[in-house]
């Protein structure tokens, strides 16, 4: 998915002192996101830009798209990240400069490893289901692993913990003793919890992670704060365990990961360790050079941004 605010501020993000427990809620804001879908952005968010390496979190829908497009993103450039597609409603379909062409569906893994370059394009198909629902993601990649060549993954079918009251379905890493076959590049994990009326549970958490918790569906107290959807309550460090309250059916991601280590750029659809990354980057899309060409989507590709005229300099993870 694109970031595709025109005029995209610089997102200045790094390690910094781990925060123990805590309860922040953050609220998202609106963007626009193609022809007729509006997004709920949480990372990055004024007074947080991090959770683990998770630097990027969109929340869409459920959207009725019966007589509209639906998700529309042209063919766009991406950088030293990886995007994770996730829904819970409808379809989309992905195209990259790989030559990938995958419909991502409720409950599969779509993910795309950038490395140094890659283009890719996310629409709904034709004919489409009526609703759209489903969340956005990205991972920052490290230093050691931001110049790989670029890959595409699909896995329709992901492991799944379960409890009384909980179905936990693993996106990337580790939930207790479940591992998403999903590639990673630094200790995280993404896990979506579907929890039935009433559950009352505590999930065990690794105390070195820090968490975030996105509520998609319903209501939950997260840790005795009530969580709707659309909003994004962050956690800290320091938990052995998380606990967890259903007020009528519900759904949940659950997002963590070691506070990243290093600092980084972002920018529009980014992500570098400087001014000339970045720029070098802006450049080589602009000319048609090093992010290759995604075939088959109908309509032309989104042009760069004006860079700021000011330095792109990292000074840390949080405001």
């Amino acid at each position: 998915m694109s970031n595709l605010d025109t005029r995209p501020a610089p997102t200045a993000c790094g390690r910094e002192a781990s925060t123990g427990p805590v309860r922040d809620l953050l609220t998202a804001r609106q963007v626009p996101l193609g022809e007729s879908t509006v997004v709920r952005r949480l990372l990055p968010n004024l007074g947080r830009r991090m959770v683990g390496a998770w630097c990027f979190v969109d929340h869409y829908g459920p959207d009725d798209i019966a007589d509209e497009p639906g998700m529309q993103v042209p063919p766009h450039p991406h950088m030293g990240l990886q995007t994770v597609s996730w829904l819970h409603q409808g379809e989309v379909l992905h195209r990259d400069s790989l030559g990938s062409l995958q419909t991502v569906r409720p409950y599969e893994l779509g993910l795309m490893t950038s490395g140094r370059a890659i283009s890719h394009s996310e629409e709904s198909p034709g004919p489409h289901a009526r609703y759209l629902h489903g969340a956005q993601l990205w991972v920052a990649l490290p230093d050691a692993s931001r110049h790989l060549a670029p890959a595409f993954e699909h896995h329709p079918d992901l492991p799944v913990v379960t409890a009384p009251g909980l179905r936990a379905t693993v996106i990337l890493g580790t939930l207790d003793t479940a591992t998403s076959p999903g590639t990673t590049h630094t200790p995280l994990v993404g896990a979506d919890l579907a929890l039935t009326d009433g559950a009352d549970l505590r999930l065990p958490l690794v105390p070195d992670f820090e968490y975030a918790v996105l509520a998609m569906s319903g209501r939950v107290d997260v840790d005795g704060v009530p969580v709707e959807p659309g909003s994004m309550l962050y956690l800290g460090c320091g938990r052995p365990d998380l606990p967890l309250r259903a007020h009528g059916d519900a759904a949940v991601l659950l997002l963590g990961g070691e506070p990243f280590d290093e600092k980084i750029v972002m920018w529009w659809n980014f992500i570098g360790r400087s001014t000339e990354d970045i720029a070098q980057a802006r450049a080589d899309w602009t000319s048609g050079t090093r992010f290759g060409e995604v075939h088959g989507y109908d309509g032309d590709r989104l042009p760069a941004p004006e860079l700021p005229t000011v330095p792109l300099k990292a000074r840390g993870r949080e405001r």
